[in-house]
Parts: structure tokens; C-alpha cells; sequence
């Protein structure tokens, strides 16, 4: 099934809270990136998923010990948990719902060991970007063993990375492609564009507010937050990851 996704259709995510709801009741999310060179992409991903936007309970910031004074004046509500290696993420994610990674990471190989670790051991939601997908790059089969549950959310040059196709092979059949991608890998994909194509092998929703007013840094970060504020308390499927782009893309409240 292939069917275009509208704002009517993901109002029913967005009901009504009980009178006594509380923050634990809404999901623990983590956002896990950033670099020296790239601080602000993880400022902006956990803006958008903070419990005041994307409406997740708490937010922890995971982020290398080095750029703490960059990023912790830009921090409301959102917890801050600086790292310095792998033993310390592991503490740090133990109780979350939902992790989006790598936004802002840079080129680093230390940062396989990290992801793997995540993809290993992590059985919430997961939602890998940016340069945690170039980290992905030639290790897709940590993918296929995973408990999470996973969301890639590649611009085509990225995709192009992941597949080794082309970005005008991809182009010619640019559905099926993601389909097949999505099934092999057992992930839903969300591949960015004027129209974006969410899709877990088998369905293919399509959302179509994309604008070139969206080309610009950072605006992927603010959808991987998105993603992550949501999948900590909404269920993981296409409509909600669809939800995120489309609020992402639209630029509206709901």
C-alpha cells in the first residue's frame, strides 16, 4: 500500500491529556551527538523534542564531555549527561524510551563502537541521523540483530552512502528502492525530500509539504528531535514517524 499522509491524518496522535497525567507518563528520550565543530546540531534536536515541543516527559542531552560549556547555556528543561566513553553511555541510556543519534557527531571512528553498543544492547525506539548513519556505512548488519526498534533517516547523498547506488539510480525508482531497503534491513525508513517517503517494507506513506526553505543546516536535526520526542510515548509505526516529518516540514502546531 502506497497512500499520502496529511495533517488530518495524524490529528488522532495528538489527543487530549487526562487532568492528572504526569511527566513519567510521557516517556524518557535521549538525544546522543554532537562534536566540537558541530555543538549546535544537538541544540537544536533537543529544542525540538523537549517535553515543551515534541511532548515527551524528560529529556537527557548525551554529549561529549569537551563541548559542555557550548551547549548547556542553550538547555531549558532538557538534563544534561556528558560522556567520555562507552561505559559512561551505558549508565546514561539504561532507563530511556526512545534515543536519536548522531546528529552533529562528526567523522570519528570511536563512534562505531558507540552505535554498536546502542544497537546491541538498547530495545526502545532509535532513531539514527546525520552522521550516525555514516557510521552506519558498511556495518548494516548490526542492524539486522538489533532489539531496538529503528528509524534512518537519510537525505539521498546519505542513502546514496548506505545502498552504494548512485543518487540518480536511486531517483528512477526511488519507492521501490526504499521499500526494499526498509525490508532487508527490517527498519522503518524515512528518506528526506520535496515529498518524503516513510516506509517499513511493506506500506509506503508519503508526505508532500516539503519546501526549499528546508534546505538548510540543521533542519534534519529538528526532525530527528521531533522523532525521538514522539516515539518516547507515541507507539512505533509509520503514521507516527510520518507525524514527525510532517510537523517537521510543515512548520505548524498541531
Amino acid at each position: 500500500m502506497t497512500k499520502g499522509i496529511y495533517i488530518e491524518d495524524i490529528k488522532e496522535l495528538f489527543q487530549k491529556r487526562k487532568e492528572d497525567a504526569n511527566k513519567g507518563d510521557f516517556g524518557k528520550v535521549g538525544i546522543l551527538g554532537g562534536s566540537i565543530n558541530y555543538s549546535g546540531a544537538v541544540k537544536l534536536a533537543s529544542l525540538s523534542l523537549a517535553s515543551l515541543r515534541g511532548g515527551c516527559g524528560l529529556v537527557k542531552v548525551i554529549i561529549p564531555k569537551e563541548i559542555v560549556p557550548f551547549v548547556a547555556p542553550a538547555l531549558l528543561e532538557q538534563t544534561l549527561f556528558p560522556y567520555e566513553n562507552v561505559e559512561d553511555i551505558k549508565k546514561i541510556i539504561i532507563d530511556l524510551d526512545a534515543i536519536a543519534v548522531g546528529m552533529g557527531w562528526g567523522f570519528d571512528e570511536k563512534h562505531l563502537s558507540i552505535l554498536k553498543y546502542v544497537l546491541e544492547n538498547f530495545t526502545g525506539n532509535l532513531i539514527i541521523d546525520a552522521d550516525g548513519l555514516n557510521t552506519l556505512v558498511g556495518h548494516l548488519d548490526l542492524l539486522k540483530n538489533t532489539k531496538a526498534h529503528i528509524v534512518l533517516t537519510p537525505h539521498l547523498k546519505e542513502f546514496s552512502r548506505l545502498t552504494n547506488l548512485t543518487i540518480e539510480e536511486i531517483n528512477e525508482n526511488k519507492i521501490e528502492i526504499a521499500k526494499s531497503f526498509a525490508k532487508e534491513n527490517r527498519v522503518i525508513l524515512l528518506l528526506k525530500g520535496s515529498t518524503t517517503i516513510v516506509t517499513d517494507g511493506t506500506d509506503v506513506y508519503l508526505t508532500k509539504y516539503g519546501t526549499p526553505g528546508m534546505a538548510t543546516s540543521g533542519s534534519g536535526d529538528i526532525l530527528s528531535g521531533i522523532l525521538a520526542g514522539l516515539l518516547g510515548y507515541q507507539e512505533f509505526n509509520l503514521l507516527t514517524v510520518s507525524a514527525g516529518a510532517i510537523i517537521n516540514l510543515s512548520l505548524i502546531h498541531i
